[in-house]
């Protein structure tokens, strides 16, 4: 069944091009056209369009169809073309012409539009609960370990000291930054486009504030064809969201994998969570790291090729824009894979307390060094000059009692204001 059959066939190739793997991404998005054609159904009844009884009767199926997609046994078979037309099949087999009724006064192109709407918000609030959940933990992990020092390090050279509690929130902070880009997408998703139809409106006399309220979206996108241009915006808002977090996770994978090597040495985890070599038995591998770090830099491409696809399109509906669906869902699925898997291992870390106690890392002090210097009355230059000539000749002698007291430093982490920007 077609939404759009005219009752003439057409060949299989076609059939099978354009539907693509439609079917298998509408088992994720049925239960919101389910919700939206229930908030249809009430608005048709409250204009007169449906009587009460028709009314009642799609609710009550449509209900019923929620609970076998709850219970994992709703099926969109080759037969159909998407859930749109396996719903509205349902509904006809079930209910005669009044499942026929369903799709009055709407078009497949505005169902696409507020299922995938709806869908974004829950996921988005879904990530930004996941993301919560990492920033605590992140957080507690700099408490726990804010004393414990740790090199610093610029072009990839012993720079100044560092410490664990600097570090784990360092990428807590830097979460909160990624969820104004969530936000920001959830705010563009919550505006209900229904109603639009194939993105002209509709000459019925529908009642679109209605099933604003009734599915719970913060206003209505009103112009009609603002509503159709909303179809790829939205999701790459939400590209654009998930890419930040992405960048984050990605970049904190990354300094997992270097600290964890035997050259660093300033973490590890217990065995269950590294993974060994076919030939070489003493290798205790960051799989699950280099996953994630992976699939963030595959995370990171989506708002590009997003952009391609959508760019240029003129207004209207065009069917490039089915190609924006598979793009962004299983993203959206692997971002949360990735934050429940960082916090998973999280949780197992293990710090090095005595990194320090090598005197390769002492020149890590010259800056606190050349500063008591400076304390002392020596004006800067002078004082740069006179430590770069005692480590020159090797009589360098590191002061390491140091005391960094300014907001944000090792020891000031400002962990109690972090944790307020993020509420």
């Amino acid at each position: 069944m077609k939404l759009w059959d005219k009752g003439f066939s057409t060949d299989k190739k076609i059939d099978h091009f354009t539907v693509g793997n439609d079917r298998e991404l509408d088992l994720l998005l049925a239960k919101y056209d389910v919700i939206a054609s229930k908030a249809h159904a009430k608005m048709l009844g409250k204009v007169g369009l449906i009587s009460e009884e028709e009314t009642e009767e799609l609710i009550k199926e449509l209900d019923k169809i929620a609970h076998c997609i709850e219970d994992g046994v709703f099926t969109i078979e080759d037969d159909f073309e998407d859930m749109h037309s396996k719903i509205e099949f349902v509904l006809t087999q079930r209910l005669g012409d009044t499942g026929k009724k369903i799709h009055t006064a709407r078009s497949r192109n505005d169902q696409v539009l507020v299922a995938m709407q709806l869908y974004l918000k829950n996921e988005l609030t879904e990530i930004k609960n996941e993301v919560k959940s990492l920033f605590d933990l992140l957080l507690d992990l700099a408490e726990q370990h804010q004393s414990v020092l740790l090199p610093g390090y610029t072009h990839l050279q012993i720079a100044m000291p560092s410490s664990f509690g600097l570090w784990f929130s360092a990428y807590a902070e830097s979460l909160v930054d990624d969820l104004y880009f969530v936000q920001a997408a959830y705010k563009i998703a919550d505006q209900n486009p229904l109603g639009s139809a194939a993105g002209y409106g509709s000459s019925f006399p529908i009642d679109r504030s209605f099933t604003t309220a009734e599915m719970g979206f913060d206003t209505l996108k009103y112009n009609v064809v603002a509503a159709q241009m909303g179809r790829g915006k939205a999701e790459k808002a939400t590209a654009l969201g998930i890419s930040s977090i992405a960048a984050t996770l990605s970049k904190l994978a990354m300094d997992i994998c270097l600290y964890m090597s035997q050259n660093f040495d300033f973490i590890s985890f217990p065995d269950e969570l590294t993974t060994g070599s076919s030939i070489m038995p003493h290798k205790k591998n960051p799989d699950v790291f280099e996953l994630i770090r992976g699939k963030c830099n595959k995370i990171q491409s989506i708002p590009n090729q997003l952009t391609l696809i959508t760019n240029n399109l003129p207004s209207g509906y065009h069917r490039d824009l089915q190609l924006v669906k598979e793009v962004i869902v299983p993203a959206i699925q692997d971002t949360k894979a990735c934050l429940e898997m960082m916090v998973f291992g999280l949780k197992e870390i293990q710090v090095n307390t005595k990194i320090l106690d090598d005197p390769k890392y002492d020149y890590l002090f010259s800056v606190d060094t050349l500063n008591e210097l400076v304390k002392n009355g020596m004006p800067f230059r002078d004082a740069y000059k006179s430590m770069g000539k005692d480590i020159e000749e090797g009589t360098f002698t590191p002061k390491k009692d140091i005391d960094h007291s300014h907001e944000g430093s090792l020891g000031n982490l400002c962990l109690d204001e972090i944790r307020k920007k993020m509420e």
